[in-house]
């Protein structure tokens, strides 16, 4: 990997952190280049394999499509685990279902620095509310500022040493690596977006009953090759028909 490379990947991952307000705050941010599946295709581009990109970004996202991170509360840093497993598996010539496994033992690393930061925001917090009994409208704004270096010196430093450094020790490491280990993180990476999906069932089901409809979607799929976009326009006429059929049962 190139040094402007490594640069670039570390810049949008500090772009994409859930603290960083610069790219239209979280909304642009932790919630657009934040995304696996977005960072997958960024850095695709940059690395000249956009595809391979997509679908390392698609995977690593499926695993955490039904994570919440409500307020301060951080289960796992997908930010980490994006721009950092998929470069990594990229640049190794691994395949999608590497970038997951490598993403899943990052995503936890990322919440620790998560952490260390929200506390070190701390002191700039103090000092802000110093300068508002003061009436110091400069100080309150410098803190404001001043509150975003932690998360810029930690997530950047890190993803760029890791990116710039680390990419010839993953190409090694995977060239190296016995063939039945392979095996074993390619059948993790496809094991642990079930996990991903799994969360999300739990969160939006309000019967148990409508995992049938979940199911019918996977049937369909395998049996008759439908696209993505065919099923997903046969699930809305579904759902509109199960609600208008639930709206007649109601008024008789």
């Amino acid at each position: 990997m190139q040094l402007w490379q490594a640069l670039l990947i570390a810049l949008l991952g500090y772009l994409g952190a859930n603290q960083t307000p610069w790219f239209f705050s979280t909304t642009g941010g932790w919630y657009v280049l934040g995304r696996p599946l977005v960072a997958g295709t960024l850095i695709g581009w940059i690395l000249g394999d956009v595809q391979t990109g997509v679908l390392a970004g698609a995977a690593v996202q499926a695993m955490y499509i039904g994570l919440v991170t409500p307020g301060g509360a951080m289960p796992a840093d997908i930010n980490f685990a994006a721009y950092i497993g998929i470069p990594l598996a990229l640049v190794s010539n691994g395949s999608p279902e590497y970038a997951v496994t490598l993403a899943l033992p990052l995503s936890f690393i990322g919440v620790a620095i998560f952490n260390l930061t929200m506390s070190l925001n701390a002191f700039f917090v103090h000092k802000g509310d110093k300068y508002a009994e003061e009436g110091n409208v400069k100080g309150i704004a410098l803190m404001n500022i001043m509150g975003t270096l932690p998360t810029f010196i930690l997530r950047f430093s890190i993803i760029f040493l890791a990116c710039y450094y680390g990419a010839p020790f993953a190409e090694e490491l995977t060239q190296v690596m016995p063939e039945i280990l392979g095996k074993i993180f390619i059948a993790l990476g496809g094991i642990l977006p079930s996990v991903g999906f799994a969360l999300l069932l739990q969160q939006s089901l309000k019967e148990n009953k409508m995992i049938v409809f979940y199911l019918l979607g996977f049937v369909i799929s395998a049996s008759l090759n439908m696209t993505i976009l065919s099923i997903t326009t046969l699930a809305i006429v579904i759902a509109v028909l199960d609600v208008a059929y639930r709206k007649e049962e109601a008024i008789q």
